[in-house]
C-alpha cells in the first residue's frame, strides 16, 4: 500500500495515526502482534527509525506493548481502544463542524441536514 505523507506533520505522527486507526477500526485485534520494525519500514517505505519512534509513543499511550523476545503486541485494554476510538470520533465531527461553520451553518441546520440525510 502506498502511503502518501503531508508536509505539515511529522511522518512518525502519520505513521502513529496509521496503526491506531488499524487498532481502533479492528484491523489490528487487540492482543494480536503487530508486524516488525523492518516490516513495517518497507510497508511505509520509511526509515525504521522512524517506525521506532512511531512505536515507542504508541507504547507510552498504551495501545501496544512489548513481549521482550516476541515482538510487539495490541493492548488487550478495550476500554482504552474504545476511548481513543471516542476521541478519533470527535476530533473528525469537530473538524466537519468547524467546517459548516465557515460556511454559515450553525448547530440547527447540521442537525436539520443531518435528520434529512438519515432518512
Amino acid at each position: 500500500m502506498n502511503y502518501n505523507f503531508d508536509t505539515e506533520r511529522p511522518i512518525y505522527i502519520q505513521i502513529m495515526d496509521v496503526i491506531k486507526n488499524n487498532i481502533i477500526r479492528g484491523e489490528y485485534l487487540p492482543g494480536s502482534k503487530l508486524p516488525s520494525v523492518r516490516e513495517l519500514s518497507s510497508l511505509f517505505k520509511v526509515n525504521p527509525n522512524t517506525i521506532v519512534k512511531s512505536l515507542y509513543f504508541l507504547e507510552n499511550e498504551g495501545l501496544i506493548y512489548t513481549d521482550r523476545t516476541n515482538g510487539k503486541f495490541i493492548t488487550n485494554d478495550m476500554n482504552l481502544i474504545s476511548n481513543n476510538k471516542k476521541l478519533y470520533l470527535e476530533l473528525k465531527l469537530n473538524n466537519f463542524l468547524n467546517d459548516l461553520k465557515s460556511m454559515g451553518y450553525n448547530k440547527e441546520d447540521v442537525i436539520k441536514l443531518l435528520m434529512e440525510v438519515n432518512h
